[in-house]
């Protein structure tokens, strides 16, 4: 067998087998016996002992097809079988890795149940378990070797953007719900953790190429070689590009506050979800004390005129490419058998799309990654130094309004003619026709046309310049220094305890163009410390943990979280394995949420961490719109307090076992209870906290929505606005669901595969209007095979569906459509070429797979290739 793993039991000493199965380590016998603990993909692991050198060592290994034999370490922050997991955890080897045909990686992660995959765009990917899914994964941590692969500045989980490549990844660990008990803040829905290979096992030159439809160009290549016994390096490199998916959904957006939207397709035009510059630059007065009241056809009396605006193929131009370029080198030293230190450095830089409160275009985003680990087999020291970089990006919605509202040529800018063009038009054909689209037409026409050189001079301008209120450029670079340790402390044969500790350190940095760091970087900084102890009863049969974590804050409470858990295997070989489990988790607010200051045109982005905010909503509960006529202005007055840490508690039971040698099984239920729950408010407030006078809601709210603005958003230096915060709602937010999987070895050839996911927001308690950004389909599952054949034919297909729903951000409001995607691939290897000859695609049949509102529809893409690997 090529590619098995063998280690000197109990040490760092480790290697893999050559084509030929062959293996090669030096052992100490000096303290005999020398215990070799062997494993490989689908067979059962096994231990030799040797009490003297053997060059003959003979291994055979029992297939196990349902990979029930597998280890993970993410459950329990120490290593145990799958089986015997507390909580609900997946796992992904190298093999079904390789299977997987997305051009991301972790977008094909959503094959697995429970698992929520969003997709941005091409490369922009955020992940979740158990609901609450958006653009940046900000209720689960995702980690590399168990370091934080976050943007510091923005706080985005990008996917694969800036993680492994797929040739080092060694295995991938999933868990589902809360584990901030061992992994703090943020650990609130789920872990994802990628663990790369060990340049002493796996040596050797891995090139993978593939290139298909859309442009598509991926290269990967791997190197490791093990210079003495003790030291051994790796150097991992990538590079991917293609087409990017792009957006054409316009829709009329229900996001605006200030102006009530028109509807899809009106002749007043709109404001569409993906048009960008579709600024509202007039709204005719519906007064009658307006001197101008009297000459206002009735048809336009309280109507705002939209421009027509830009759509993103307009706005990027040639800027349409996604792309990945990652540098990974590493070197690692054995400073004792069982002591290992490793260094490394990741360089990652990416060009995407990616949504959130606007849409955004990472052009050459990144982060450049120091870390470093010494760790036993009982113990580690982690650190890591992260910076990231804005690069060349950009907020497509800035750019579109300030091409509108800059000076063209002959110094006009285009919101000062469009309204009073509309205008003069209408009442010029309105005794004839009465009809508005010979106005519309003549409007239109002031936009300067996307052809145009002016336009390619002012979008250059605008996308270099990062001035506020000025120019689109986004390009902050922040830094986040973090450290953690652990001690496994066995206390006796079957009574285990770990401590931990951990500190992270955030430097945010953005020259006041994303965050309120006008002089200097804003720092902020989390500690915890944390420990679990587990007690294995009637002979290893019960497994018994408690754990718990204390987490401290600069700007919040300390919050403790813990997790109680037992395991029970049935069974002759124990494959019936029950579990319960009650954990508590926390959320901190992002950095974004607790420092941002962004404005955004409509509205005013701002961080709550200081001393809260008061304002008016722009309708009460009765209904009524502020300046109503008779409704009393207390009945609109909100207060948002200063932000606290959300919190959740989750109850969950499970099955995870085997039925014959043919049949695994993997089921669960969970409750879980959200409560100072986060979300985002928008409001009429001062940008000071203060609740507006009377006279600045007349002088500096009202009057620009019924004067033309000369500029489509209101006065930027105002104090009084439309803001957006973020707060704890005072409603406690409940979720249920159950996940269940199955799979079943037909024969060697052929292992069918099938899980469904049931994810429930309970809205019982909650407000009509109240948002809780769930973002998750209620129904979803997979159905899938894949197989060897004759040993050199290796298959995976895989077909997904979720049921449509309702996708809250502050981008965009809407409902989804049902979406679905069919992924496959074929690999053929050739032995004595060292090569697997690769074909695959991702949503073959070019179904409908729309999975974030406002964002493209993720459309087919087909690639062929080729995988080498020289051991």
């Amino acid at each position: 067998m090529p590619g098995a793993t063998v280690f000197i039991k109990g040490t760092f000493i480790g290697s893999s087998t050559n084509n030929e199965g062959k293996f090669i380590l030096k052992a100490d016998f000096s303290q005999a016996p020398v215990v070799l603990s062997i494993s490989f993909v689908g067979y059962e692991s096994r231990e030799v002992s040797l009490s003297q050198p053997d060059n003959a060592v003979q291994v055979k290994l029992k297939q196990n097809t349902t990979l029930t034999n597998e280890v993970i370490a993410s459950a329990s922050r120490v290593e145990e079988g799958i089986l015997q997991a507390p909580v609900t955890v997946e796992k992904l080897n190298t093999q079904q890795v390789e299977r997987i045909p997305t051009a991301d990686l972790q977008v094909g992660l959503s094959q697995y149940k429970g698992i929520d995959v969003n997709s941005s765009s091409l490369l922009m990917n955020s992940l979740s378990t158990r609901g609450f899914n958006s653009g940046k994964s900000e209720r689960l941590i995702q980690l590399t070797d168990y370091f934080d692969t976050q943007s510091p500045s923005l706080n985005v989980n990008t996917g694969n953007l800036t993680g492994l490549s797929e040739l080092d990844v060694e295995s991938i660990e999933i868990i589902h719900g809360p584990a901030s008990a061992l992994y703090g803040a943020n650990a609130f829905n789920g872990v994802l953790l990628l663990n790369s290979k060990d340049p002493f096992v796996s040596e050797g030159l891995s090139v993978r190429l593939r290139g298909g439809q859309r442009s598509y160009f991926d290269g990967q290549l791997r190197y490791a070689k093990k210079l003495t016994e003790r030291l051994a390096f790796k150097v991992v490199g990538s590079y991917l590009t293609a087409d990017d998916w792009l957006t054409s959904n316009y829709a009329a957006t229900s996001q605006l506050v200030e102006r009530r939207n028109n509807a899809e397709g009106s002749n007043l035009n709109y404001d569409a979800v993906n048009r960008y510059g579709d600024v509202g630059g007039f709204t005719f007065t519906n007064n009658p004390s307006d001197p101008s009241y009297a000459n206002t056809p009735v048809a336009l009396r309280g109507k705002t005129v939209f421009m027509p605006g830009f759509t993103e193929q307009e706005l990027l131009a040639k800027d349409d490419k996604a792309k990945s370029l990652k540098i990974h080198p590493s070197l690692s030293y054995l400073l004792t058998n069982s002591v290992k230190m490793t260094v490394g450095f990741n360089y990652s830089r990416g060009t995407s799309s990616y949504q959130s409160s606007s849409r955004y275009r990472f052009r050459d985003f990144g982060s450049n990654q120091l870390h470093g680990e010494i760790k036993g087999t009982r113990w580690f020291l982690r650190g890591q130094t992260v910076q990231d970089f804005g690069g060349k990006s950009y907020d497509l919605g800035f750019l579109g309004s300030f091409i509108q509202t800059s000076p063209t040529g002959n110094a006009s800018r285009p919101t000062e003619t469009y309204a009073s063009r509309f205008y003069e038009t209408y009442i010029g054909t309105f005794r004839a026709t009465g009809s508005l689209d010979r106005a519309q037409q003549a409007a239109n026409a002031t936009q300067l046309s996307s052809t145009d050189p002016r336009f390619q001079e002012l979008r250059t301008q605008i996308i270099n310049d990062a001035t506020p209120g000025r120019g689109a450029r986004l390009n902050p670079s922040s830094l986040m220094n973090e450290g953690n340790a652990q001690y496994n402390l066995p206390i006796a044969k079957n009574t285990d305890l770990i401590m931990g500790a951990a500190y992270r350190k955030f430097r945010l940095g953005s020259n006041g163009n994303l965050y309120s760091d006008d002089s200097k970087r804003i720092q902020n900084h989390e500690l915890g410390g944390y420990a679990q102890l587990t007690q294995k009863l009637f002979a290893e049969r019960l497994k018994l943990a408690v754990a718990g974590r204390v987490d401290d804050f600069k700007n919040f409470k300390p919050a403790f979280s813990p997790r109680a858990s037992a395991v029970y295997s049935a069974g002759t070989n124990k494959q019936h394995n029950f579990r319960a489990s009650y954990g508590r988790a926390f959320r901190s607010p992002t950095q974004l949420d607790q420092y941002i200051r962004l404005d955004v045109g409509q509205v005013v982005l701002l961080g709550n961490v200081n001393n809260g905010f008061q304002g008016y909503n722009t309708i009460n509960a009765a209904g009524q719109q502020l300046g109503t006529p008779g409704a009393p202005l207390a009945s609109f007055e909100f207060e948002a307090a200063p932000l606290k840490l959300e919190r959740l508690s989750t109850y969950e039971v499970g099955y995870k076992g085997t039925i014959g040698e043919k049949l695994a099984l993997d089921v669960n239920y969970f409750q879980s209870y959200y409560n100072d729950f986060i979300g985002a408010q928008r409001f009429i407030g001062n940008r000071d906290g203060s609740r507006p006078s009377d006279a600045q809601l007349a002088t500096e709210f009202r009057r620009p929505l019924q004067t033309p603005a000369g500029a489509p958003f209101q006065d930027r230096s105002s104090e009084t606005r439309v803001l957006q915060v973020w707060t704890n709602a005072s409603q406690e937010v409940r979720t249920k669901g159950a996940a269940l999987g199955v799979s079943y070895n037909v024969m060697t050839p052929l292992t069918l595969t099938a899980n469904y996911s049931l994810n429930i927001l309970d809205r019982s308690n909650l407000p009509d209007n109240f948002q809780t950004f769930f973002n998750t389909p209620k129904h979803k599952y997979n159905v899938g095979a894949h197989g060897t054949i004759a040993r050199n034919v290796s298959y995976a297909v895989n077909y997904r569906w979720a049921q449509g729903h309702l996708y809250e951000q502050p981008f965009a409001v809407g409902e989804l459509k049902d979406y679905s995607s069919v992924d496959a691939y074929v690999g053929y290897e050739v032995p004595k070429l060292f090569t697997t000859f690769q074909v695959g695609g991702s949503n073959i049949l070019n179904n409908t797979n729309t999975q974030v509102y406002g964002a493209p529809n993720i459309g087919r893409l087909i690639f062929a290739g080729l995988l080498v690997n020289l051991k």
